[in-house]
């Protein structure tokens, strides 16, 4: 299958081009802007895709300009919907990923899709509005929304927690300044998210969104005492009031009840991977670039 794949450069667009072209399918990377609609036009008609995975966005809840999540998450997913309708033949299958901050700071835990939508930040909201927004394509694209609860693995960002707390360790760091440490997460494994976005471009019902989790919780204290087990090192924490947001979520728990009933109705399903075995992976590959990094320039 032919999967033209939005992000492809990013965290999850790596994990994901990695894993499809795995499984023998051809992954043609969008270059354009989503924010440039001649470009996304354009690109998108030379590349006549079979299925869309849709995984380009601002994905850091901390990023400075407001604005942006709407113009790039909301806006720039109506471009690519454009793009893609006027193809001479449809996708079979446009998967777009959304986010479990839609829930904000749901009442009920695990959180199912059918929780009412009560985002907390920008973020969040550019993504209920993106939601929102794909359901006027419905009728000419089939659209399946991807809500995946929080994730991590080797490549991300160290401007994301876990990889700033592995950096920490494996620079051996005395001290780390953090915000709220008693939120709790799902830190599930990027490999996971990616195997279901998979399962979901040949299984996804058209017009249905899937919660993307294990309901396995963890919060940060439980992440720390995994680490300092690994690597031996013992890391004070610190409290940095600038780090605590006022809009923070407190729990993220995601019933994945549906998901597993849609796989299971194919004989498929989406093993969760270990958090130590995520963290053993990260701690591995930053020392990796440590070590290069500090080795010394022989001529």
């Amino acid at each position: 299958m032919k999967i033209l794949v939005t992000g492809a450069q990013g965290f999850t667009g790596v994990h994901f081009t990695q894993a499809a072209r795995a499984l023998k399918h051809e992954v043609i990377a969008l270059a354009a802007d989503l924010t440039d609609a001649a470009a996304v036009n354009a690109e998108v008609a030379q590349a006549a895709p079979q299925a869309v995975v849709h995984l380009a966005g601002i994905s850091f809840v901390g990023h400075a300009d407001d604005t942006a999540f709407y113009a790039v998450n909301t806006v720039g997913t109506a471009t690519l919907l454009g793009a893609l309708c006027a193809l001479p033949v449809a996708p079979t299958k446009v998967l777009i990923a959304s986010s479990a901050t839609v829930y904000g700071n749901s009442l009920h835990s695990p959180i199912s899709e059918n929780a009412s939508l009560a985002p907390a930040n920008h973020y969040a909201a550019s993504k209920v509005a993106m939601e929102l927004m794909a359901q006027t394509f419905a009728d000419k694209l089939a659209i399946v929304i991807a809500r995946p609860f929080n994730y991590t693995g080797v490549g991300q960002n160290a401007s994301f927690l876990i990889p700033k707390l592995v950096n920490h360790f494996v620079q051996r760091a005395k001290n780390i300044s953090l915000g709220n440490i008693h939120v709790k997460r799902e830190f599930n494994d990027v490999a996971m998210v990616c195997g279901a976005y998979l399962h979901l471009l040949d299984h996804g019902e058209p017009g249905q969104a899937y919660n993307v989790c294990t309901g396995e919780m963890h919060d940060l204290m439980e992440v720390l005492a995994l680490l300092q087990e690994i690597t031996g090192h013992t890391l004070n924490v610190e409290i940095n009031p600038a780090f605590v947001r006022a809009n923070e979520i407190h729990q993220l728990c995601g019933d994945a009840s549906k998901i597993r009933s849609l796989l299971a109705a194919h004989e498929k399903s989406v093993q969760p991977i270990p958090l130590s075995h995520t963290l053993k992976a990260m701690l591995s590959a930053a020392q990796s670039t440590a070590s290069r990094e500090n080795a010394p320039n022989v001529a």
